[in-house]
């Protein structure tokens, strides 16, 4: 069973108000895969997870699009607290590369726009209209003058 099927069930299982079968799917995605996938996020089921999801850490207040990849060590980051109206948004049809980090501010919702790609490694601080490319530290677009 894939980290991903697990993490789509238990944020499917805590919808249904079986929360403690939620939490034990979360902790099986963390003893078996190191990963740290809240089953409050709002995903869909066609979410592709590379390498086991090694490492991944997300937190609970994001929505994620229709097929999105994310890479091993990627961080998902809000200053917000469970609930919040302020959250991180991702597209349809993103794709988030190893070690890249998205850091929501406690403040305003972060809006990952469709088709993105995020390199590896970069980091995230505001929102990315759909359609570009980014990398670095922090990110910006691929084709920007420097």
């Amino acid at each position: 069973m894939s980290p991903s099927l697990i993490w789509w069930l238990s944020c499917q299982a805590y919808r249904s108000k079986l929360v403690p079968l939620a939490r034990i799917l979360k902790a099986i995605n963390f003893v078996i895969f190191h990963t740290v996938l809240p089953y409050q996020a709002e995903i869909k089921r066609d979410i592709n997870l590379k390498h086991y999801a090694l490492g991944i850490v997300i937190h609970p207040n994001v929505e994620i699009g229709d097929r999105v990849t994310i890479h091993q060590h990627v961080t998902l980051a809000a200053e917000t607290w469970i609930g919040s109206p302020y959250k991180i948004i991702i597209g349809d049809d993103v794709m988030i590369g190893a070690g890249a980090v998205i850091i929501g501010r406690g403040d305003r919702t972060l809006v990952i726009g469709n088709g993105v790609k995020i390199g590896a490694n970069a980091v995230v601080t505001r929102d990315v209209p759909s359609g570009e490319t980014v990398v670095g530290v922090p990110a910006r677009p691929l084709l920007a003058k420097v």
